[in-house]
């Protein structure tokens, strides 16, 4: 039986392991706590099927050595947090879209969504800035989000959620996740695009804000290269000094 400081320790780590892909030596110093005792408990939750493994990807490699392997949740491991009110919620949704339709249901959803970025304002220009308060509202609403920067000819930056408390409702009602992206975009005042999301198995929902802004009303994709290292570009705070 896990003991009580075991307990907490294991969920102090799970909750990095929301953040997206992680070092056990990040996670080692970012809780103060050894190598070895990191990945007595990332081994314990891999085999419980709640965590996995990877090797790094080529542009996570920096200095000398072997490439440390990254850790992050499972979708087992996912479902057991924030869901418990998933059949309720879902069947309260369907009972309001029998009454009034899908018009009902995005109207739920946009309102739902409105309420959680109410404190957040567009700032005098800086999209950067608007982003990073648009991660700390649904941070703070139970998304675990963060920011990285994107460099290179598509400059701009990406809110990657890390965890979504309601993936599974949003599995049948895509439009909480449309309704999202509507509402990022017009308070960040900009398209913005989303790369990936974890109702489709990605370790984060991403979004593409562009920093080099179009003219307003104008919508248009990025080029395959970004959208394709979705995955990949998605970012934890430790690995910020370096990427972020």
């Amino acid at each position: 039986m896990i003991s009580t400081a075991d307990g907490q320790t294991r969920r102090a780590i799970i909750k990095l392991l929301l953040e997206g892909p992680i070092t056990a030596g990040q996670i080692g110093e970012r809780l103060g706590i050894s190598a070895a005792g990191v990945r007595r408990h990332l081994d314990a939750l891999i085999e419980a099927g709640d965590a996995q493994a990877s090797a790094a990807a080529a542009w996570q490699h920096t200095g000398r050595g072997r490439p440390a392997k990254r850790y992050r949740l499972t979708a087992a491991g996912r479902a057991k947090l924030g869901h418990s009110y998933d059949d309720l919620a879902v069947a309260a949704i369907r009972q309001l879209r029998e009454i009034g339709g899908k018009d009902a249901v995005r109207t739920f959803a946009r309102r739902r969504i409105d309420t959680i970025l109410s404190g957040v304002t567009a700032g005098s220009g800086d999209v950067a800035q608007t982003a990073e308060r648009v991660a700390d509202a649904m941070t703070k609403a139970g998304y675990a989000t963060t920011t990285a920067p994107v460099s290179g000819p598509i400059r701009g930056v990406q809110i990657c959620q890390h965890h979504c408390p309601v993936s599974h409702v949003a599995e049948e009602f895509p439009e909480l996740c449309e309704t999202e992206r509507e509402a990022f975009a017009e308070i960040l005042g900009t398209h913005v695009q989303r790369l990936a999301t974890i109702v489709n198995g990605d370790c984060a929902c991403t979004t593409h804000v562009p920093l080099d802004l179009d003219p307003p009303g104008e919508h248009t994709d990025h080029p395959k290269d970004v959208r394709s290292t979705a995955r990949d570009r998605t970012t934890t705070p430790s690995d910020q000094g370096a990427s972020t």
